[in-house]
């Protein structure tokens, strides 16, 4: 295969066993080894799909799977074929560009480019793209859009879905195709076209229109959601674009290759105020009370997450230098004179005037404290409000450096119910989870004004009856979720982990629109085959990495 490959590629391909051992994981619990993996550029993408499909018929399980940054935590990025890495060649910055109202812009990106390299440069420009993930130093732009991400300022700023403008795409047949939000005239002209592209129109179309009401209920009620195809996001009868179908995808309709985002200009100032609630009696109003106030991020983290941050203290320190000691001194004095919070909120507030933001920090904080007499404190300085910023984008770093014998398990680590039902979800959601305390350890952060909460455990995977734990446990948070009306994923998407639960969060009559879909753009099942569509847990339990080496 590697020297009838070599033929028609340009760029590099290894079958090296430490190659293929790296690419065999992600940030997920998973462990697929593929046969290749190879560097596309110039043309390679478009001659490696015209090669899969015409050697389907004689190997069936040959497929293509795109990976970048590889930060997944669902087992998304792995497969058992062809891993093509797309950040060696296509990792270029192509175009940022203010509006002339200098009110935004747009950028113009590769699916390789870092997240990090990227952000240097729109802000050069006073320009934001603001659905990064907490994974920002380490993500990339393509997997920002394949997983729909979203992160600490989606609150007030949205998701990917709401900043992807365009997108290149490769499909089935090995052609590029742009997709972009089009009005009803020019789609009926795309229906028209006697290429691949005009059969999606024209199927897509059909399965969009003849379902339209059962596709809008499908909609989760919930501010985030990357579960399933975002089918309702393409047609309202106004507009249709594909480019938000592709936009959460997981890379299982086809390949991108090239993507324009809409940027936002950032605020000029900011600040933060820290909530310790004690208990969380209160939570959904408290939650519901600072929303009101309409902060740009309001993020969390658990008295699980605290508890652990004061014991590796020392380690903590070298990250952030010696004069942490001295800024954690309002912290450990709130906890004393108020006891353990359950739950550290960070409420960040933005503006253009530097009095105004302080006038709408100290407005909510005296509204919190008021009705709800909680501890409270605004942060002096950028330096001060960084250690919270640590511990909750690091949380889930610190929970697995410093648990020995047992392995971070991100399984059930991204649900998300409305905000005004949190005071009755999350201690259900604890005594649940309190139940297998035995066999883990976990944290709860994430993002309260969403509802949205990241739940990730530590457990010994080579015990058998630890991974039995999984699927079991699974079913039990999502029951809960669903009786709440939310999502098993907000942010992380489905990957392996989540597609089996897929049916029992939409129904059948749905989870058949996703098949469908799945048919129309990739018949032969060329693209990451068993994401979305097409596996059971089974397969997922079978791919268990159960070593202890992150």
């Amino acid at each position: 295969m590697i020297e009838e490959l070599k033929n028609i590629i340009t760029g590099e391909i290894s079958s090296n066993e430490k190659d293929l051992l790296v690419y065999s994981h992600d940030a997920s619990i998973f462990e697929i080894k593929p046969q290749l993996v190879i560097k596309p550029k110039n043309d390679d993408i478009k001659n490696l799909i015209k090669w899969v499909a015409n050697n389907k018929g004689s190997n069936p399980g040959l497929s293509l799977t795109a990976r970048s940054g590889g930060t997944d935590m669902t087992g998304g990025v792995l497969n058992d074929s062809i891993i093509l890495d797309f950040t060696k060649y296509y990792n270029t910055i192509i175009e940022i560009q203010r509006a002339p109202s200098g009110e935004g812009g747009f950028a113009v990106v590769e699916p390789g480019v870092f997240y990090r390299d990227f952000e240097k440069k729109t802000l050069k420009e006073n320009l934001l793209l603001p659905s990064y993930p907490a994974s920002r130093e380490i993500c990339t732009m393509g997997g920002m859009v394949a997983n729909n991400s979203g992160g600490e300022k989606s609150l007030h700023y949205g998701k990917t879905e709401d900043y992807v403008q365009e997108l290149n795409v490769v499909l089935s047949d090995g052609e590029e195709y742009v997709f972009k939000a089009i009005g009803p005239e020019e789609l009926e002209q795309k229906k028209l076209q006697n290429n691949l592209e005009g059969e999606i129109y024209r199927q897509m179309y059909a399965l969009l229109e003849f379902n339209y009401e059962l596709i809008q209920k499908a909609r989760p009620n919930v501010s985030k959601n990357s579960a399933g195809y975002l089918l309702w996001n393409v047609w309202n009868r106004k507009r249709f674009d594909l480019a938000q179908l592709f936009t959460g995808a997981q890379g299982t309709l086809g390949l991108i290759t090239k993507i324009k985002f809409r940027l936002i200009k950032p605020k000029k100032y900011s600040g933060l105020l820290i909530i310790f609630l004690r208990d969380l009696e209160f939570l959904g109003e408290v939650v519901n009370l600072v929303n009101k106030s309409e902060p740009e991020s309001f993020e969390s983290y658990d008295d699980h997450t605290l508890y652990l941050t004061f014991k590796i203290l020392p380690d903590l320190i070298k990250r952030i230098g010696f004069g942490a000691v001295f800024r954690f001194i309002p912290d450990l004095w709130a906890i004393l004179t108020g006891g353990i919070p359950k739950m550290v909120m960070l409420v960040e507030f933005t503006d253009d005037d530097k009095g105004e933001l302080m006038d709408k920090i100290k407005k909510c904080q005296n509204e919190i404290f008021n009705k709800f007499g909680v501890k409270t404190r605004i942060t002096k300085d950028d330096a001060d409000a960084q250690k919270y910023w640590l511990i909750r984008r690091e949380s889930f770093n610190l929970l697995r450096k410093h648990v020995k014998g047992k392995k971070t398990a991100p399984f059930i680590d991204d649900i998300v119910v409305r905000p005004l039902y949190l005071t009755e979800f999350l201690p259900r959601l604890n005594a649940i989870l309190d139940q297998y305390k035995n066999y883990m350890v976990y944290t709860i952060a994430g993002h309260p004004g969403d509802g949205n909460f990241h739940i990730i455990p530590l457990m010994d995977l080579s015990d058998d009856k630890s991974r039995q734990i999984i699927p079991e446990l699974s079913e039990k948070i999502y029951d809960l979720v669903l009786e709440y009306h939310g999502s098993i994923t907000a942010e992380h998407n489905d990957g392996l982990i989540r597609t089996p639960y897929l049916e029992k969060m939409y129904g059948p009559e749905v989870y058949k629109l996703f098949e469908k879909t799945k048919l129309i753009f990739d018949p032969q099942n060329i693209f990451n085959p068993r994401k979305k569509v097409g596996t059971d847990m089974n397969y997922a339990m079978n791919h268990i990495r159960i070593d202890l080496h992150d």
